[in-house]
Protein backbone atom coordinates (compact mmCIF):
# COMPACT_ATOMS: atom_id res chain seq x y z
CA UNK A 1 0.00 0.00 0.00
CA UNK A 2 1.35 3.56 -0.82
CA UNK A 3 0.16 6.88 -1.14
CA UNK A 4 0.13 8.87 -4.30
CA UNK A 5 -0.52 12.08 -5.66
CA UNK A 6 -1.78 12.39 -9.19
CA UNK A 7 -2.88 14.75 -12.01
CA UNK A 8 -5.41 13.40 -14.34
CA UNK A 9 -6.16 15.96 -17.47
CA UNK A 10 -9.65 15.31 -18.85
CA UNK A 11 -12.41 15.92 -21.41
CA UNK A 12 -14.18 18.85 -19.54
CA UNK A 13 -18.03 17.32 -19.90
CA UNK A 14 -20.23 16.62 -16.86
CA UNK A 15 -19.59 13.58 -15.06
CA UNK A 16 -16.04 12.83 -15.46
CA UNK A 17 -15.02 13.17 -11.97
CA UNK A 18 -17.54 10.69 -11.11
CA UNK A 19 -16.14 8.41 -13.37
CA UNK A 20 -12.70 8.63 -12.01
CA UNK A 21 -13.73 8.89 -8.70
CA UNK A 22 -16.00 5.01 -8.83
CA UNK A 23 -13.11 3.79 -10.44
CA UNK A 24 -10.85 4.21 -7.09
CA UNK A 25 -14.05 3.12 -5.16
CA UNK A 26 -14.34 -0.18 -7.15
CA UNK A 27 -10.15 -0.66 -6.41
CA UNK A 28 -10.73 0.38 -2.15
CA UNK A 29 -8.53 3.90 -3.12
CA UNK A 30 -9.70 6.25 -0.60
CA UNK A 31 -9.01 10.29 -1.74
CA UNK A 32 -7.67 12.45 1.06
CA UNK A 33 -7.63 16.03 -0.99
CA UNK A 34 -9.07 16.75 -4.26
CA UNK A 35 -8.77 20.28 -6.32
CA UNK A 36 -10.02 20.58 -9.69
CA UNK A 37 -10.64 23.21 -12.00
CA UNK A 38 -10.69 24.31 -16.03
CA UNK A 39 -6.87 24.76 -17.92
CA UNK A 40 -6.63 27.77 -20.45
CA UNK A 41 -7.13 25.54 -23.18
CA UNK A 42 -10.53 24.40 -21.78
CA UNK A 43 -9.61 20.69 -20.66
CA UNK A 44 -10.38 19.95 -16.86
CA UNK A 45 -7.45 19.36 -14.38
CA UNK A 46 -7.76 17.37 -11.11
CA UNK A 47 -5.84 17.21 -8.82
CA UNK A 48 -5.77 14.08 -6.44
CA UNK A 49 -3.87 13.01 -3.12
CA UNK A 50 -4.80 9.01 -2.76
CA UNK A 51 -3.87 6.27 -0.55
CA UNK A 52 -4.55 2.66 -0.38
CA UNK A 53 -2.86 2.39 -3.58
CA UNK A 54 -1.96 -1.57 -4.38
CA UNK A 55 -0.25 -0.87 -7.30
CA UNK A 56 0.91 2.69 -8.84
CA UNK A 57 1.33 1.33 -12.60
CA UNK A 58 -1.78 -0.07 -12.81
CA UNK A 59 -4.02 2.41 -11.49
CA UNK A 60 -1.89 4.80 -13.71
CA UNK A 61 -2.85 2.56 -16.75
CA UNK A 62 -6.79 2.29 -15.73
CA UNK A 63 -6.79 5.76 -15.59
CA UNK A 64 -5.37 6.06 -19.28
CA UNK A 65 -7.81 4.09 -20.37
CA UNK A 66 -10.61 5.74 -19.11
CA UNK A 67 -12.02 7.62 -22.87
CA UNK A 68 -12.72 11.34 -21.57
CA UNK A 69 -8.56 10.99 -19.86
CA UNK A 70 -6.19 12.67 -21.76
CA UNK A 71 -3.01 12.12 -19.75
CA UNK A 72 -1.55 11.38 -16.27
CA UNK A 73 0.80 12.27 -14.68
CA UNK A 74 2.41 11.25 -10.72
CA UNK A 75 3.63 14.11 -7.96
CA UNK A 76 5.15 13.92 -5.09
CA UNK A 77 2.44 15.08 -2.54
CA UNK A 78 1.66 19.15 -1.61
CA UNK A 79 2.75 17.89 1.35
CA UNK A 80 5.95 16.54 0.70
CA UNK A 81 6.51 19.24 -1.09
CA UNK A 82 5.21 22.62 0.82
CA UNK A 83 4.51 20.90 3.88
CA UNK A 84 2.93 23.05 6.78
CA UNK A 85 1.53 26.60 6.26
CA UNK A 86 1.76 29.70 7.86
CA UNK A 87 -1.40 31.98 6.98
CA UNK A 88 -0.81 35.38 7.95
CA UNK A 89 -4.20 37.94 7.67
CA UNK A 90 -4.18 41.33 8.45
CA UNK A 91 -2.45 45.04 7.35
CA UNK A 92 -0.51 45.27 4.90
CA UNK A 93 2.53 46.91 6.51
CA UNK A 94 1.99 44.25 9.77
CA UNK A 95 1.88 41.41 7.68
CA UNK A 96 5.11 42.33 5.38
CA UNK A 97 7.17 42.20 9.06
CA UNK A 98 5.56 38.95 9.87
CA UNK A 99 6.05 37.58 6.29
CA UNK A 100 9.74 38.65 6.57
CA UNK A 101 10.06 36.67 10.13
CA UNK A 102 8.58 33.76 8.90
CA UNK A 103 10.14 33.10 5.65
CA UNK A 104 13.57 33.88 7.21
CA UNK A 105 12.51 31.34 9.62
CA UNK A 106 11.03 29.09 7.82
CA UNK A 107 14.28 29.01 5.35
CA UNK A 108 16.65 27.70 8.48
CA UNK A 109 14.40 24.44 8.94
CA UNK A 110 14.04 23.81 5.14
CA UNK A 111 17.19 23.36 4.52
CA UNK A 112 17.57 20.96 7.20
CA UNK A 113 14.60 19.14 5.51
CA UNK A 114 11.43 20.39 6.58
CA UNK A 115 8.79 22.18 4.68
CA UNK A 116 7.04 25.00 5.51
CA UNK A 117 5.50 27.44 3.32
CA UNK A 118 3.64 30.86 4.11
CA UNK A 119 0.84 32.68 2.71
CA UNK A 120 -0.34 36.04 2.92
CA UNK A 121 -3.29 37.91 2.31
CA UNK A 122 -3.71 41.89 3.61
CA UNK A 123 -6.91 42.81 4.56
CA UNK A 124 -9.44 45.50 6.13
CA UNK A 125 -12.64 45.71 7.27
CA UNK A 126 -14.27 43.28 10.62
CA UNK A 127 -16.15 41.30 7.67
CA UNK A 128 -13.35 40.37 5.28
CA UNK A 129 -11.35 39.56 7.98
CA UNK A 130 -13.78 37.30 9.43
CA UNK A 131 -14.18 35.65 6.36
CA UNK A 132 -10.89 35.17 5.52
CA UNK A 133 -10.00 33.38 9.22
CA UNK A 134 -13.24 31.40 8.18
CA UNK A 135 -11.73 30.27 5.19
CA UNK A 136 -8.32 28.67 6.36
CA UNK A 137 -10.74 26.34 7.95
CA UNK A 138 -11.01 25.00 4.52
CA UNK A 139 -7.53 25.07 3.80
CA UNK A 140 -5.27 22.21 3.71
CA UNK A 141 -2.31 21.74 5.96
CA UNK A 142 -2.45 24.78 7.90
CA UNK A 143 -0.07 24.43 10.62
CA UNK A 144 -0.70 28.56 12.61
CA UNK A 145 -2.77 31.11 11.53
CA UNK A 146 -0.63 34.77 12.57
CA UNK A 147 -3.51 37.67 13.36
CA UNK A 148 -1.46 40.89 12.39
CA UNK A 149 -3.52 44.04 12.61
CA UNK A 150 -3.86 47.14 14.64
CA UNK A 151 -7.32 46.27 15.84
CA UNK A 152 -9.22 43.30 15.36
CA UNK A 153 -12.48 41.92 17.55
CA UNK A 154 -16.00 41.57 16.69
CA UNK A 155 -17.07 39.20 13.78
CA UNK A 156 -13.10 38.25 13.58
CA UNK A 157 -12.85 36.84 16.86
CA UNK A 158 -15.96 35.19 16.88
CA UNK A 159 -14.13 33.39 13.63
CA UNK A 160 -11.04 32.64 15.62
CA UNK A 161 -12.76 31.11 18.13
CA UNK A 162 -15.08 28.50 15.55
CA UNK A 163 -11.65 27.85 13.69
CA UNK A 164 -9.68 27.22 16.86
CA UNK A 165 -12.45 25.02 17.68
CA UNK A 166 -12.97 23.02 14.53
CA UNK A 167 -9.15 22.63 13.78
CA UNK A 168 -6.15 21.54 14.62
CA UNK A 169 -4.27 25.00 14.82
CA UNK A 170 -2.04 27.52 16.29
CA UNK A 171 -3.41 31.14 16.51
CA UNK A 172 -0.82 33.86 17.05
CA UNK A 173 -1.63 37.36 17.58
CA UNK A 174 0.03 40.75 17.36
CA UNK A 175 -0.08 42.94 20.64
CA UNK A 176 -3.26 44.99 19.41
CA UNK A 177 -6.56 46.54 20.69
CA UNK A 178 -9.48 44.45 20.23
CA UNK A 179 -10.72 41.07 21.94
CA UNK A 180 -8.75 38.65 19.02
CA UNK A 181 -5.81 38.81 21.32
CA UNK A 182 -7.82 36.96 24.25
CA UNK A 183 -8.77 34.25 21.53
CA UNK A 184 -4.94 33.65 20.26
CA UNK A 185 -2.68 31.21 21.95
CA UNK A 186 0.18 33.47 22.23
CA UNK A 187 0.07 37.45 22.12
CA UNK A 188 3.50 39.02 20.47
CA UNK A 189 4.14 42.92 19.77
CA UNK A 190 7.19 42.39 17.87
CA UNK A 191 5.82 41.29 13.89
CA UNK A 192 9.25 39.79 12.78
CA UNK A 193 9.03 37.78 15.99
CA UNK A 194 5.52 37.06 15.52
CA UNK A 195 6.36 35.04 12.38
CA UNK A 196 9.50 33.42 13.27
CA UNK A 197 7.31 32.19 16.42
CA UNK A 198 4.81 30.82 14.53
CA UNK A 199 7.34 28.88 12.16
CA UNK A 200 8.55 27.24 15.42
CA UNK A 201 5.27 26.28 16.77
CA UNK A 202 4.59 23.91 14.02
CA UNK A 203 8.20 22.72 12.85
CA UNK A 204 9.42 19.09 13.76
CA UNK A 205 12.66 20.85 13.42
CA UNK A 206 12.18 23.10 16.08
CA UNK A 207 12.68 22.50 20.20
CA UNK A 208 9.80 24.88 21.08
CA UNK A 209 6.83 23.54 22.56
CA UNK A 210 3.91 26.71 22.19
CA UNK A 211 2.04 25.05 24.89
CA UNK A 212 4.55 25.55 27.52
CA UNK A 213 4.17 29.59 26.77
CA UNK A 214 0.43 29.67 25.65
CA UNK A 215 -1.83 32.33 26.53
CA UNK A 216 1.32 34.42 27.56
CA UNK A 217 2.25 37.95 25.67
CA UNK A 218 5.51 38.93 24.36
Amino acid sequence: MSKVAITIKTIERPGVLSQITDMFASDGINITYTHLFVEKDGSGSIYMELEDVRDVDKLVSAINDSEPVLEVKVHRSLDDIYGKRIIIIGGGAQVAHVAMGAISEADRHNIRGERISVDTIPLVGEMELAEAVFAVGRLPRVGALVLAGSLMGGKITDAVEKVKNEHDLVVISLSMPGSVTEKADLVVTDPIQAGVMAVMAVADTAIFDIKKISKKRF
